[in-house]
């Protein structure tokens, strides 16, 4: 059995303790109440607060929570909101277009797939929850680039490996990708990431309007484009599946 790693524990060991108090505990408190040596414990604490999951207040010398754990479970929350509302959402999408359909959001400068509905058939497939796709490339991650500032600096930033000959990896070329994105509403990806493949994806909002993730179908491209043309049936009923989300997140109809 793997041993667990000591520091780690002591580190989660402050943390729990930090958010159970009602005040700012100083480094003894913390220190006598773990049974560490004060050595011990303010080195933790200075790697945490370097961090930003502990805060040190200036004129007292406390330590409390930093606004760096509060933002990673903001994030949790709004990641398990997002699929408790896009859950029915999803399996009707699934059902009306006949093929797989996926929930992105940005993660790590890529894409991380938090939910996926299997392609209503009897195909062997594979679950594809915690996956990560890259964000030049893929449907969902032109979407999230093309809506959100910090996605898009990240796909600038990042080296956009061309996966196929189809594959826009150029700047300037990337970047009227995501202005036709955001003129129509939705992203494509046809054989741009996997040969044979292609992809349909909108954006969601929350109740700020601000982005908070995609939703998408991919499947065969002679399926999603049959005829040199992305089906229109299909555009429709990604961004009909992205509204009904984003209106059961608080925005309201827009």
């Amino acid at each position: 059995m793997a041993r667990n790693i000591q520091s780690l524990e002591r580190a989660a060991a402050m943390l729990r303790l930090l958010a159970g108090g009602e005040r700012r505990l100083g480094l003894s408190d913390i220190a006598s109440s773990l049974g560490l040596a004060k050595g011990t414990a303010h080195g933790i604490l200075r790697t945490l607060q370097h961090e930003g999951f502990v805060e040190q207040d200036d004129a007292s010398g406390r330590y409390q929570l930093g606004a760096e754990l509060l933002r990673l479970g903001t994030t949790y929350l709004d990641v398990h909101e997002l699929r408790a509302r896009a859950l029915v959402w999803t399996d009707d999408l699934a059902r009306s277009s006949g093929e797989s359909v996926y929930l992105g959001v940005l993660h790590q400068q890529g894409v991380l797939i938090v939910h996926h509905v299997f392609r209503p058939d009897d195909s062997r497939q594979v679950l594809e929850i915690g996956a990560m796709q890259p964000l030049h490339s893929t449907a969902l991650g032109k979407v999230l680039a093309a809506y959100d500032p910090v996605a898009h600096s990240e796909a600038l930033e990042s080296s956009r490996t061309p996966f196929t000959d189809r594959t826009v990896c150029g700047p300037a070329d990337f970047e009227h990708l995501l202005d036709l994105t955001r003129a129509r509403g939705y992203a494509a990806d046809v054989e741009e990431t996997w040969e044979g493949v292609a992809s349909i994806a909108a954006p969601i909002h929350d109740r700020r309007r601000m982005p908070v993730g995609a939703v998408g179908i991919t499947g065969a491209v002679e399926r999603l484009r049959p005829d040199g043309d992305l089906r229109s049936e299909l555009i429709a009923a990604v961004r009909d599946c992205a509204r009904a989300v984003s209106r059961d997140l608080g925005m309201g109809r827009f």
